[in-house]
């Protein structure tokens, strides 16, 4: 099935088209800039312009940073709250004129790990965090999703931890790659205590740059970087179509 994957995330919205048996993207994907926060106008505006750049006229689906409950947005991080309570599904449709489908943008990138990724075949626990303007995450037992695991809004320090150990936080801080992990390691100890995963799969643009991180990170499971990168959150999106109602 080919389907416009489109990834919104903090500070961009990203698309392409995919097809879904095989995870790859059939043509470049296609980037707009937007706020942080973004108006529900800006996000709209940003998906129209996706879809018109691909000259889509079929299914889309998108990955939404924020609770995704049927058609209906919940609890929002870094887009802004004038995003939650609206009926997701219907602004997007009106926007890209297509049929839609929407799913939480880290069970999203998770959805594809397990497919065509690093989590493909394992029937144990996964955990899946996506490090970028915040931290998402995806939980998955025996190949199963557990939706809409916002951990990276678990407290710490009177803060989300996304707060305190993103991608983001470390670009603003100007943190060594060994800096950064020390924070992620103190993230992962919550995540294990809590969780107590077999496999952690980070995800995010720093999955590109596993080499310069990994060296440093310490935990009981295995820890490994997203196979797909950015591409994940994508092709997930377009995956939302398989998943969506499940």
């Amino acid at each position: 099935m080919k389907i416009l994957g489109i990834d919104i995330g903090g500070s961009a919205f990203k698309g392409a088209p995919v097809d879904t048996k095989t995870g790859k993207l059939l043509a470049e994907r296609h980037r707009v800039e937007v706020a942080s926060p973004c108006t529900t106008a800006q996000g709209v505006a940003a998906a129209r312009e996706i879809a018109r750049h691909f000259n889509w006229k079929g299914p889309v689906g998108l990955g939404f940073p924020g609770i995704v409950v049927g058609d209906k947005i919940g609890a929002v991080g870094n887009l802004g709250d004038n995003w939650v309570n609206q009926n997701g599904a219907a602004l997007f449709r009106r926007a890209t004129r297509c049929p839609v489908k929407l799913y939480n943008d880290a069970d999203a990138a998770g959805l594809a790990e397990m497919k065509f990724g690093a989590g493909r075949g394992n029937q144990g626990s996964v955990l899946m965090l996506t490090f970028g303007t915040g931290i998402g995450s995806a939980l998955f037992y025996r190949g199963q999703l557990f939706p809409n695991a916002e951990m990276g809004w678990v407290p710490w320090r009177g803060k989300p931890f996304e707060r305190f150990a993103s991608a983001a936080v470390r670009k603003r801080l100007d943190l060594s790659w060994e800096e950064w992990a020390v924070r992620v390691n103190t993230y992962l100890a919550v995540m294990e205590r809590i969780l107590s995963p077999d496999l952690i799969i980070i995800g995010g643009g720093v999955s590109k740059k596993s080499d310069e991180f990994l060296k440093f990170i310490k935990a009981h499971a295995k820890v490994v970087p997203a196979k797909m990168h950015n591409e994940a959150g994508i092709v997930g999106a377009a995956l939302a179509w398989e998943h969506a109602g499940k």
